[in-house]
């Protein structure tokens, strides 16, 4: 008989990870060069459209490159997390 992998963690506590601090939930999903592109892409797109953005733009639209590339790593994020939840519940036979 096969043995079942060990437990993920929760994709939510992924989801809050990725959250509150960037990059980190990848980190935890055991995908951490992913969250460190994901964290450098963040970076350097949010540096180049404050260098474009007109002057008058609130934060928010200085920063949108960046910030759209963070709400792409927490949606990245959860996805990774949720594949891995759902292939240890079907492992260890937590079907429905």
């Amino acid at each position: 008989m096969t043995e079942t992998p060990p437990k993920p963690m929760h994709p939510y506590a992924i989801l809050a990870l990725s959250i509150v601090l960037p990059g980190s939930g990848h980190v935890f999903s055991a995908v951490p060069m992913r969250g460190l592109q994901f964290l450098f892409f963040m970076i350097v797109i949010g540096w180049a459209t404050s260098k474009v953005a007109p002057e008058h733009v609130s934060f928010l639209g200085r920063y949108a490159g960046g910030f759209l590339i963070y709400g792409l790593s927490i949606l990245d994020a959860y996805k990774i997390a949720r594949i891995k939840w759902e292939k240890w519940r079907y492992a260890a036979g937590k079907r429905g």
